[in-house]
Parts: structure tokens; C-alpha cells; sequence
């Protein structure tokens, strides 16, 4: 039986590692850095929990469930449908993939264009060019590993690598003092929401079916070596991801510093402060470069696990049919612009993120779980209500009195207001189900 192990495991790790970092795993950490400021190493705790520790569990629940719908068909057979198929369109052609074009054309193009330049046809025409690259990639899905893992992955990381060393060699001012209250009274809480704006827990529920098909195709071909080569990968990825927020952090914190007046500046804004004083002119190419490079992987590896899981679901078109289409309506959603996307993105994905979560941690107690047949269902009922309602008030969709009403839940006030209630889940689901085992549910 032959195992996934040395390069190929390195490669397969650095595959699933381009396909988690885009645009929001660049803007995230180092606005953390400027924010928190001296205390930007333990916010880096909290976020190393969501955007790196939830992620890899994901990977890993996925690949011993055997696949995300047998993971959803846990709860019930209609909610494995229905959330699959919300989730992949989410993290897919309604806001995820656009969004890798539309970030990257923000942060690649404007900033070199003149004042009166047709910035529309502009975003147009680099729209048209990312997509077409793109699915000219994800066309063959089995070959990621090829392509993302062998020479995208070392591209980007060189890329960071520069930035941050260049941070060592000129640290410019020092870390700032925090910025936010909120991370100068619990700089790990506001770290682990940082994280969960990533959104990575629900892209893992998705990547598991492109990892396998590239184990598979390095000539690891039974089911349980699959599973631990895919587990070892998640892992490889966890540490590249934790490793490269860390030097980011450390970028946004000496921005901190450097220009202390500016508390208003998002992700992008820090670093593009903090590499235009490093390097100058060339600063601002180098800046677009990561992000074009990182929103490239991301958007190839969207298109295809999109693709493959719509082709096993929908088999009467094939995956390359699925992908064009993906690739099209995408760049048709691009053209919307950041803002939109970003804002109708938001109260979608807070709604089924926690969902997300609450599905990982419920398979890893699995063989404590088996029999109690209700657990499943009661808890992601309950976490989904939550969400769902949160999401609504989030959006002002809510009257006034709800929203302060939602307030008096534990945790509402950090965004966590549905932890409760997915406990109370989980306590019901143990209360209503037998104690023998009935064989409903299978170990993981």
C-alpha cells in the first residue's frame, strides 16, 4: 500500500496552503499587527485558533467523515444537500471567487492608474484575463498539485518572505501601542475574531475533495492511506499558515508604529503604508504581485473543488462544463465591485460559519456521539437559528428591541452570541437520545 510521504506530501501541503490564502488571510493578520499593536502576539493566539486551528479540523473532519456530505448526513440527508450546496455556492461563483478578482484588481490596478483613466473598462478587461488564466488552470484539477504547489506556493511565500525581512532590516519605529480598546482589554477574543473573518472553516469543508483527487493521482490509491495523507497535509498547511500570519502580524504592528495617527486604516491600507516606506515605488509593484499571485491560487482552487463537487452532485454536465460556468458567472459577478460583494458577503457567510464550526467539533467526539442519534440535528438546529438571526440583526434586518434584546446573550457583545445556543443544542441532543446504540451512526 503506498503512503503519501516526503515530497509528494510537501507539495500536497503546499497545494492546499495556496488554496486557503487569498486576499482576506493577506488583509487580516497585519490589521490585527497595527491594531493590537504590543500586544499583537497574544491576539496572534486567538487568531492562530480560528484562522489556522479550525481550518485544518475542517481538512481533517472532512477527509474521516469521507466527504462533506457524509459529514452533513449526520444531521439529516436534506440539510447535507442544502448546506453542501450553500456552502460551495458561497465560498464560489456568489461571493468567494469574485471576490479574489475584484481584491486583487483593487490593490494591482488603481493604484497605477491615472485620475481621469476609465477605471470600469479597466476592471472589465482584468477581469476577463484573471478568469480566463485562472480556469485555463482549474481545468485540470489533478494537476494543482503541479502547478499551485510546485511554483505558485514558492512564488508567494518568497514574496512575504521579502517583505518581512525587509521589516527586520529597517523595524522603522517599533510596535505601536493598541489602537483598539478592544484589543487592549482582551487582545485574544478580538484575535480569534480577526481569525474568523478568514472564513478558511468553510473553504476546508470544500478543499477536501481536490486534495484527495491530487493524492490520488501522486499514486496513493486506498481509502484510509488517502485520509491520513490528506491529514498530514492539513497540517503541513496549518504550520505555513501560522508561520506567514505571524510575519504579517509583525508587518501590521510596526505600520502601528510607524504611523500611529492613522487608526482608521484597513489590511490592504497597512500594507501598502508600511512596504511604500520600505521600498518606495517598487513597494507598491511588490504589493500587487502577493495579492494578484495569492488571489490567483485561491480562485483556481475554488473553481475546481466548486466544479468537482457540482459534477458529482449534477453528473449530467461534466466538470469542465461546470467550471467554464463557474469562471463566467463569476466574472459577471466581479464587474458588482468589492464594496457590493463584500457587503451582501458579510451576513452570508457570519450565517453559516458557525454552523461550519459547530458541524467539525460534533465529528471529532464521533465515537462518543454514536447512538445518540438526536445530538447532531438539535445542536446545528439551534446554531443555525442563532446564526441565521444574528446575521439578520447584523444587517439591521431586525427591529431595534431585537437587536438589543440579542445583546443580553452570552457573548453577543464578540460576535459569538450563537455559542450558547448550539450548547443548549448539544445538551438537548444528549437529554432526547437513547443511551443504547442504534447504529444510525457510523465512526468517522
Amino acid at each position: 500500500m503506498r503512503e503519501l510521504k516526503g515530497k509528494d506530501l510537501l507539495l500536497i501541503g503546499f497545494t492546499l496552503f495556496s488554496m486557503f490564502f487569498g486576499a482576506g488571510n493577506l488583509i487580516f493578520p497585519p490589521f490585527l499587527g497595527a491594531q493590537a499593536g504590543t500586544l499583537t502576539w497574544p491576539a496572534m493566539l486567538g487568531m492562530g485558533v480560528s484562522a489556522v486551528g479550525l481550518p485544518v479540523l475542517g481538512v481533517v473532519a472532512v477527509a474521516r467523515a469521507g466527504g462533506l456530505s457524509a459529514l452533513g448526513d449526520r444531521v439529516h440527508p436534506v440539510f447535507s444537500r442544502v448546506f453542501t450546496i450553500v456552502a460551495y455556492l458561497a465560498i464560489g461563483p456568489c461571493l468567494a471567487i469574485p471576490r479574489t478578482a475584484s481584491t486583487s484588481f483593487e490593490m494591482a490596478v488603481p493604484p497605477f492608474l491615472g485620475p481621469d483613466a476609465p477605471t470600469g473598462l479597466f476592471q472589465l478587461a482584468y477581469c476577463a484575463v484573471f478568469f480566463a488564466l485562472a480556469l485555463l488552470v482549474a481545468l485540470r484539477p489533478e494537476k494543482l498539485t503541479d502547478r499551485l504547489g510546485k511554483i505558485m506556493c514558492p512564488i508567494l511565500i518568497a514574496l512575504i518572505v521579502v517583505t518581512f525581512v525587509g521589516c527586520l532590516v529597517n523595524p522603522l519605529n517599533g510596535y505601536g501601542a493598541p489602537r483598539s480598546g478592544d484589543y487592549a482589554a482582551s487582545p485574544v477574543i478580538q484575535g480569534f475574531l480577526a481569525g474568523y473573518q478568514t472564513m478558511d472553516t468553510i473553504a476546508a469543508l470544500a478543499f477536501g475533495i481536490i486534495i484527495s483527487l491530487n493524492i490520488r493521482a501522486r499514486g496513493v490509491k486506498e481509502d484510509q492511506a488517502v485520509v491520513r495523507g490528506t491529514v498530514k497535509a492539513g497540517c503541513i498547511a496549518g504550520v505555513m499558515l501560522l508561520a506567514v500570519y505571524a510575519m504579517l502580524a509583525h508587518v501590521g504592528a510596526l505600520s502601528g508604529g510607524a504611523f500611529p495617527g492613522d487608526a482608521s486604516a484597513n489590511g490592504a491600507a497597512v500594507l501598502t503604508r508600511i512596504v511604500s516606506a520600505l521600498f518606495g515605488e517598487p513597494g507598491s509593484v511588490l504589493l500587487a504581485v502577493i495579492f494578484i499571485v495569492a488571489c490567483f491560487n485561491v480562485c483556481v482552487g475554488l473553481i475546481s473543488s466548486c466544479g468537482e463537487f457540482f459534477h458529482t452532485q449534477f453528473p449530467r454536465l461534466s466538470y469542465r462544463t461546470w467550471a467554464v460556468l463557474f469562471a463566467v458567472v463569476s466574472m459577471a459577478v466581479a464587474a458588482a465591485g468589492l464594496d457590493l460583494i463584500l457587503r451582501v458577503s458579510v451576513p452570508v457567510l457570519n450565517a453559516i460559519y458557525p454552523v461550519a464550526i459547530v458541524l467539525i467539533l460534533l465529528s471529532f467526539f464521533q465515537r462518543l456521539l454514536e447512538g445518540r442519534r438526536r445530538v447532531y440535528p438539535t445542536a446545528i438546529l439551534c446554531t443555525g437559528i442563532a446564526s441565521v438571526v444574528f446575521a439578520l440583526a447584523d444587517a439591521g434586518l431586525l427591529p431595534g428591541a431585537a437587536r438589543e434584546g440579542l445583546k443580553l446573550l452570552p457573548l453577543a457583545g464578540v460576535g459569538l452570541g450563537w455559542v450558547l445556543p448550539a450548547a443548549l443544542g448539544v445538551g438537548l441532543g444528549l437529554i432526547l437520545s437513547p443511551f443504547k446504540k442504534e447504529g444510525d451512526i457510523h465512526n468517522a
